[in-house]
């Protein structure tokens, strides 16, 4: 999953790289249950946008204290464009929405199929090819995730916002396609920073036009935004970057398997969602199913 390699071929694994990328897991899950909190209490875009713009300003004056300069090249300024578009913009926004109706579990579950809709893609559309433990782990994932799907929507779920969030993951999966082979070079701050100022101005549109400033102040909601601001949104979105970096895409793509899991659990602890025996078996079947993809494209990658 993350490794590297001595002088002499022998393996080892690369602890800082599997401490990250467990870490980048665990705060992309939790972010579903913040979200939860303060789409509750703001209104979703108006609330994500000044996010951007706080996290955007602190990275930015983290990254000139460290010396990073903001003269990016023309594939950097282009994937720092797309990845707040399509993945600050299209991906946060729409399930910043969607979550005012639907359950942080399966806002979690259903931004879990990424990594799938990457494979899927890069088998149907790029032509890129698949082992039969990929093809077999992206089918189960999918049938996981529409296991999890198809039963909250029977059960009441919101159908519309059920297909936002459907549309998010579509957004998030043009992003990383997007963007693939893109380098931020060393300057992970300040890549970080200006895609959060983007994403800030992208989002302050649908907020002017569509919201009121009407915020229900409390506690709950100052400590999620505060949480999903420097944990999820700055710190997990950095070290992303740096995983990327240090092993590559298609290694690190595997600790998304553990979003399944996390982001359930976080939901059930935290907000007390119920979670039945068809949510729990969808969860296995996903997150299995997305570390056999992942773990089929890095077996290709490595061959």
């Amino acid at each position: 999953m993350a490794e590297n390699t001595t002088t002499d071929g022998v393996r080892l694994v690369d602890w800082p790289a599997l401490v990250a990328g467990i870490g980048f897991g665990i705060m992309w899950a939790t972010a579903f249950t913040s979200a939860r909190v303060i789409v509750t209490h703001a209104p979703p875009f108006t609330a994500l946008s000044l996010r951007f713009l706080a996290g955007g300003l602190i990275g930015i004056a983290l990254a000139r204290a460290l010396g990073q300069s903001w003269h990016l090249g023309r594939s950097q300024w282009r994937g720092v464009i797309i990845f707040a578009v399509f993945q600050f913009g299209g991906y946060l926004g729409l399930n910043f929405y969607a979550m005012q109706t639907v359950e942080a579990s399966l806002a979690a579950i259903i931004a879990s199929s990424m990594p799938l809709l990457v494979a899927l893609a890069g088998w149907l559309v790029f032509g890129e090819r698949l082992p039969t433990l990929g093809v077999a782990g992206l089918f189960a994932g999918m049938a996981g995730v529409a296991l999890i799907m198809g039963t909250r929507v029977g059960g009441g779920a919101d159908l519309f916002g059920v297909m936002l969030c459907v549309l998010a993951v579509g957004s998030l999966t043009v992003s990383t396609l997007a963007v693939r082979g893109a380098s931020s070079g060393g300057d992970y701050l300040m890549v970080v920073g200006l895609q959060m100022m983007v994403g800030a101005a992208v989002l302050a549109v649908p907020a002017l036009a569509l919201e009121r400033w009407e915020v229900d102040w409390s506690w709950p909601l100052v400590i999620a935004f505060v949480y999903t601001l420097l944990v999820p949104g700055l710190l997990a979105t950095v070290t992303w970057v740096w995983l990327v970096n240090r092993i590559g895409a298609t290694r690190g793509a595997v600790f998304h398997f553990l979003t399944p899991f996390f982001g359930v659990a976080t939901a059930a602890l935290l907000l007390g969602e119920a979670i039945g025996a068809w949510d729990a078996l969808g969860v296995a079947v996903v997150a299995g199913g997305i570390l056999a993809v992942q773990l089929a494209k890095q077996k290709r990658a490595e061959g």
